[in-house]
């Protein structure tokens, strides 16, 4: 596999801004001959799914595309043991997007107590395939009782799948870091042609059972700029996948997904469509509002994009998903 050194990056930096630079509508998040209609997206969940695929062993969706051997090849990247989180400091301080804030309090000088409810844009976590649904269907055609679920949790599909943790190859798509930006603009959509070019630069290929983290650069402006409205709340604005790019996530066999947000664009015609599609359809668990920075980093001194990957989430029966503190080493 062609690997890139450090030294070399600004000339990988130029070949790239020629091969992906957007438009100028396409940074200001504007319609193109890409969009998705809901039509198509309909269709989508029928051509596209990943219902059925793995038989008994579909709560874990993508994740039963880790094999062994996917899991040998990613330790053998291992060759500093030199680690990196992929997690963003708690924030317990309330603003526009933080409306539900960690609760931190000091027990005795011995003793604290923490409480939060991760779901949203701020904290890191992950998602269960518990936790999308369309009309009470769940990934795989869970249909749970709405009150048994709500007294003592998910039956299937929860967090609780994953006690035994998840360790695969990771790989990092830094498109700011490519085009040449410390981020990108709220609203900026990424395509397929994005990534590939991504791919052919660094000659780093998107495999069956990887887990992708695309770094749109939120953590960079929001430290730069302040904090904002982002996600599909009305008036917010991400920077992330386009819709157009669910059939190429099916395509590649992606096990886990994730970014320095919960994987969309908005405003969009389909808000959410990456992020919901990838759960509900495709069956990829979600690791959501990850703090890039560290990893674009290291991954930029080195020249190495790819490295190995270790989430342990929390035991909870029955979960939705879970904080969480994934690990890169190189």
């Amino acid at each position: 596999m062609k690997r890139l050194l450090a030294r070399s990056f600004p000339v990988l930096l130029i070949s790239v801004i020629v091969l992906s630079r957007p438009t100028s509508g396409q940074l200001q998040g504007g319609s193109s001959e890409r969009d998705v209609t809901s039509a198509q997206y309909e269709q989508w969940k029928l051509e596209l799914s990943n219902w059925g695929r793995w038989g008994e062993e579909g709560e874990i969706g993508a994740l039963n595309l880790i094999t062994p051997e996917k899991r040998l090849e990613a330790v053998a990247l291992v060759q500093e043991g030199f680690s990196v989180s992929l997690a963003s400091d708690v924030n317990t301080v309330e603003a526009v997007d933080n409306p539900r804030p960690y609760e931190h309090e000091m027990l005795s000088i011995s003793s604290d107590r923490i409480a939060v409810r991760y779901h949203g844009i701020t904290h890191t976590h992950i998602d269960a395939l518990a936790h999308v649904n369309d009309g009470g269907i769940f990934f795989d055609g869970y249909t749970p009782d709405a009150d048994a679920t709500l007294a003592s949790g998910h039956e299937k599909s929860s967090i609780h799948n994953l006690k035994n943790g998840v360790l695969t190859r990771g790989v990092l798509i830094d498109i700011p870091r490519f085009r040449g930006l410390p981020y990108l603009e709220p609203g900026t959509p990424i395509y397929v042609e994005d990534l590939e070019a991504w791919e052919e630069q660094t000659g780093v290929r998107i495999s069956s059972g990887d887990a992708l983290f695309v770094r749109t650069g939120v953590w960079a402006r929001r430290e730069a700029e302040g904090p904002w409205l982002r996600g599909r709340a009305r008036g917010g604005r991400s920077a992330g996948l386009h819709p157009s790019v669910i059939p190429w996530l099916k395509e590649r066999d992606v096990a886990l997904l994730g970014s320095d947000h919960p994987t969309y664009v908005s405003p969009s015609n389909l808000p959410g469509a990456v992020h919901d599609f990838a759960i509900l359809y495709l069956g990829i668990h979600m690791l959501d509002n990850c703090d890039l920075e560290a990893l674009g980093e290291a991954a930029a001194e080195r020249g190495r994009w790819e490295f190995l990957l270790m989430v342990a989430p929390l035991a909870i029966r029955g979960g939705t998903g879970s904080p969480l503190n994934p690990i890169a080493v190189f």
